[in-house]
């Protein structure tokens, strides 16, 4: 296994780790205190809560699995050579299991707050329950070979997968209200500096090893900093441009009948509700 050649850059290294891992940990506070305090999560997509629990929770699966089983790190290196690092810290375990515990706070939100006729969509049902049966198999197809680096590199893709979707319900609910009324831009702010320093964190590692098997040994890392900034920035630029101070034009003062309906939608919901 490789070892540091530069000490400043070793340091440069953890402390933009740990700052990724600060940054994006605290993000996920200020959207659970904006439910908590309105006692509603009326403005939050709930599509966006449920993909991001399985990001997260596949994510959790490929850190844990690489950081602390020898036999994967074993299969890593045969593959990109014993000189190279592995591309999982500490502070990204530490960061998945965080996420995976506070995406499921968010959920147990979603479950007792007011959520008006907001509901979670059939399509976002699918589409984790086929990532889920998908992953099942791949666990079958490399139990006889002991592909263990094959096998965590499909939760590796599985969590850029949701990633690159998870946004999109958000952000099409916002433009459909023409408001960001109830999604916390705190969450925002902290994600978008913890993916640059993700980002910074990774080429301070490249820089030192003058290798960028860094970024392609890990794709899915490097992938989830530059999807994750850009989704950042067209948040951003919802709420301080296109709807500054606006707030939804659909009062969420739901009454009761609706603020307890099933979360599952009906296949004759409105296209308004789909979002």
């Amino acid at each position: 296994m490789a070892s540091w050649n530069s000490i400043p850059l070793e340091i440069i290294y953890e402390v933009m780790g740990w700052a990724a891992f600060v940054s994006w940990s605290v993000s996920f506070y200020p959207q659970v205190v904006l439910n908590f305090r309105r006692k509603s999560v009326v403005g939050l997509n709930f599509d966006f809560v449920v993909l991001n629990l399985t990001k997260h929770s596949s994510y959790l699966i490929y850190n844990a699995t690489l950081y602390f089983s020898s036999a994967v790190q074993k299969q890593y290196f045969e593959k990109y050579g014993e000189k190279q690092m592995i591309p999982v810290a500490a502070n990204d375990v530490a960061f998945s299991i965080h996420a995976v515990l506070l995406t499921a706070i968010t959920l147990y939100q979603i479950l007792i707050y007011e959520r008006g006729n907001q509901k979670v969509s059939k399509i976002s049902i699918g589409i984790v329950a086929a990532v889920w049966l998908g992953a099942a198999v791949c666990v079958f197809l490399a139990l006889p070979s002991h592909s263990w680096l094959w096998l965590i590199s499909i939760f590796n893709s599985i969590q850029v997968f949701m990633t690159c979707i998870k946004y999109i319900p958000q952000a099409v609910m916002n433009f459909l209200r023409k408001s960001t009324d109830g999604f916390s831009i705190g969450n925002i702010l902290l994600d978008f500096s913890g993916g640059v320093a993700n980002y910074a964190q990774m080429a301070m590692q490249s820089i030192d090893q003058d290798s960028w098997v860094n970024f392609y040994g890990n794709i899915g890392k490097t992938l989830l900093s530059l999807i994750s900034i850009f989704f950042d920035l067209l948040f951003i630029g919802q709420h301080f441009v296109l709807y500054r101070g606006k707030k939804a034009l659909i009062s969420p003062k739901i009454i009761d009948k609706e603020s307890t309906e099933p979360l599952v939608k009906s296949s004759d919901d409105s296209v308004s509700e789909n979002v």
